[in-house]
């Protein structure tokens, strides 16, 4: 069983910065609620931990699968992972407004299956739900100058 989610917004910032921002992944704690920790573990690399459900926690390793400077990453969690999972994140500057939209698409299968994913909205951290809240907290820290670029 895999889960679709796909997510937008617009940040006030160009694709370049925010491209960079992301890139660190050890920035992305910072904003989504749900990871613990990324650890860089190589040019290609790295290490995840994230909140489960009723306290537990799920590590996994990731590879970056494509990185196209300040437009595209994509990543796939490597074998062997919990929760294998794989998907996006474009910078692309608005057409209409200024800012750049940050998309993120993203397939994967939860830890406990089918089960997991039920128990896992019944507790509120459904991941359409989680994505959106995380792409709101991330403009939020870099509109509000919270963060430096």
């Amino acid at each position: 069983m895999s889960i679709h989610v796909e997510r937008s917004i617009r940040i006030d910032r160009s694709p370049q910065e925010l491209y960079q921002f992301w890139r660190n992944f050890e920035n992305l704690p910072r904003f989504m609620n749900h990871l613990e920790s990324v650890k860089v573990l190589d040019k290609q690399r790295s290490h995840w931990i994230t909140k489960a459900p009723l306290g537990n926690h799920i590590e996994w390793d990731a590879e970056i699968t494509q990185d196209q400077e300040n437009e595209l990453i994509c990543w796939r969690s490597l074998p062997g992972s919990n929760v294998p999972n794989e998907g996006c994140v474009s910078f692309r500057s608005s057409e209409y407004e200024a800012g750049t939209e940050v998309k993120v698409t993203m397939d994967y299968s939860p830890f406990g299956g089918m089960a997991g994913a039920v128990i896992a909205t019944f507790l509120g951290e459904a991941p359409d739900g989680q994505l959106y809240e995380d792409l709101w907290r991330l403009k939020q820290e870099i509109e509000g100058g919270n963060t430096a670029l």
